[in-house]
């Protein structure tokens, strides 16, 4: 349900000279939300996240939070905070004064300001490392620090840009489960800009796919996985095969592709590779032309496992085949 106190974009442009970055999106960030912005480098996002956040100016439309257009003022007052990709954080302050430097900026009393850096860190579970100093953080540590220096002011939107792309694979699921954790506990508006499918299925209420400087397909993150409206959509979240049926695109999962051997029941296939992926085998095929991809429970396919080159039969069934927008 709308509230006036959801984040609305309208009519949203950015142009550099002839370059359109962002084509007048509309789009409400419902809120309390934990929302992903998804898409390939160059479609738009971060320019939106950062004419959110106002460290990019608007060209056309505005930035509506709690009912009021807040596309003129400085991020400061916009009641946004925005976590960059890069941390950020200055080399020669301690952990707690990094965290409570905006605090700073605005005057604040030391104890104050000591007090509130203090509540963040116990939050991000950084308290014990108050005293240390940047450079002697893992990168895991310094992305909690850099999030507990956004939160520090309270801010009704916390704005993310790619905040997990420097962390290693293992360290990323760690901290994208806190991130959840943090925007449940604290009731506020997350936007995650990032090109991560994974991340974005793991992480979102709702996912707004951008391409070519337009919002392609927004909501549920299930319902944008299950049932994608576009081809782009389907490829770029990736887990479909596209076919055209009686001239109409439709997609299909891979994981509702099913591989049999040749001379069973479906239509003439020819493996091209097969990718072991630990609870399931990828093995795609190319049938008339196209190439389709099964994704095979482990237990099976080494039950009666297939190679590149060998001849195989792909089936599905029709009802599970979703038809996409032209």
């Amino acid at each position: 349900m709308r509230t006036g106190k959801d984040l609305e974009l309208v009519g949203l442009t950015k142009r550099y000279g002839d370059a359109v970055a962002v084509a007048g999106i509309d789009h409400v960030f419902s809120n309390g939300s934990y929302v992903c912005l998804l898409g390939p480098s160059g479609c738009g996002k971060s320019t939106t996240l950062r004419m959110i956040a106002g460290h990019e100016s608007v060209s056309d439309g505005s930035v509506v939070l709690d009912g009021k257009d807040i596309s003129r003022l400085p991020p400061a007052k916009r009641g946004t905070a925005m976590m960059f990709q890069s941390y950020a954080l200055f080399p020669h302050l301690s952990v707690r004064d990094n965290v409570s430097f905006s605090l700073r900026m605005k005057g604040e009393a030391k104890e104050v300001r000591h007090k509130a850096a203090d509540e963040m860190l116990e939050l991000v579970d950084m308290s014990h490392l108050a005293d240390r100093m940047p450079d002697q953080l893992s990168g895991g540590q310094q992305q909690r620090v850099a999030l507990a220096r956004a939160l520090v002011t309270r801010p009704r939107v916390l704005l993310l840009d790619e905040p997990l792309s420097a962390l290693d694979p293992f360290l990323r699921i760690r901290v994208r489960a806190e991130l959840k954790r943090l925007q449940r506990e604290l009731g506020i508006t997350f936007i995650h800009v990032t090109h991560g499918q994974d991340e974005a299925l793991a992480l979102a209420d709702e996912i707004v796919v951008m391409n070519n400087a337009v919002i392609e397909q927004a909501g549920p993150a299930r319902d944008v996985f299950s049932a994608p409206r576009t081809e782009f959509v389907a490829r770029f979240m990736g887990g479909h095969n596209v076919l055209t049926v009686d001239g109409t695109p439709c997609a299909l999962r891979a994981d509702h592709t099913l591989l049999a051997p040749a001379g069973a029941g479906g239509r003439d296939a020819v493996v091209t590779s097969v990718e072991y992926q630990g609870d399931r085998v990828a093995v795609t095929a190319r049938m008339e032309g196209e190439e389709l991809l099964a994704l095979v429970p482990d237990a099976a396919f080494f039950a009666d496992p297939k190679s590149p080159g060998e001849a195989v039969r792909l089936s599905w069934d029709e009802g599970r085949l979703h038809r996409l927008q032209a």
